[in-house]
């Protein structure tokens, strides 16, 4: 799933108590993704400047890929990593954090919407290298229900908090 819809998904589905709690969900939908990806695409862009925009879009030579990348995915992208760091952060508040549920959903998300071709999400890291086949995030028969539902929610959920005012 690209970057942004897992930030609305997360505000959407555990965000909606209020502004605080959208952006904490929606900072950890995408948290996943941005510390994995976040300094690579920094550092292409430094080094390339504009022309590494250009590429945005077509699924970049895995090689060129540093190896860090891949070990930052496998901690951001394990349900195994994120049920010990949830439960961690429940102990000391000694309550839960439900906005960090939209890491959670981040995770489900991209086990059913990345293939095994690229980057397959290791959901059961560091236990087992297990990996779904699912079909990637920028297929139609994905990306535009995606976009569809993403856009009724919010228009319900905003029309829905006008109706109430």
């Amino acid at each position: 799933m690209d970057i942004l819809s897992h930030g609305l998904w997360g505000g959407i589905t555990v965000g909606r108590k209020g502004r605080r709690s959208f952006w904490m969900a929606f900072a950890f939908g995408v948290m996943p993704d941005l510390f994995a990806f976040g300094p690579l695409f920094a550092n292409r862009i430094l080094i390339h400047g504009l022309d590494f925009m250009n590429h945005l879009g077509r699924r970049p030579d895995p090689a060129s890929i540093p190896a860090y990348v891949h070990s930052v995915y496998n901690v951001t992208h394990s349900l195994v990593v994120f049920t010990f760091a949830f439960a961690v952060v429940w102990l000391v508040r000694k309550k839960p954090l439900l906005e960090m549920g939209a890491w959670a959903l981040h995770i489900v998300m991209d086990i059913f919407t990345h293939s095994t071709a690229f980057f397959p999400t290791p959901f059961l890291w560091p236990l087992w290298e297990t990996h779904f086949n699912g079909v990637p995030w920028s297929h139609p028969i994905i990306f535009v229900p995606n976009v569809l539902l993403l856009a009724i929610l919010y228009a319900w959920f905003l029309l829905g908090k006008k109706k109430s005012r």
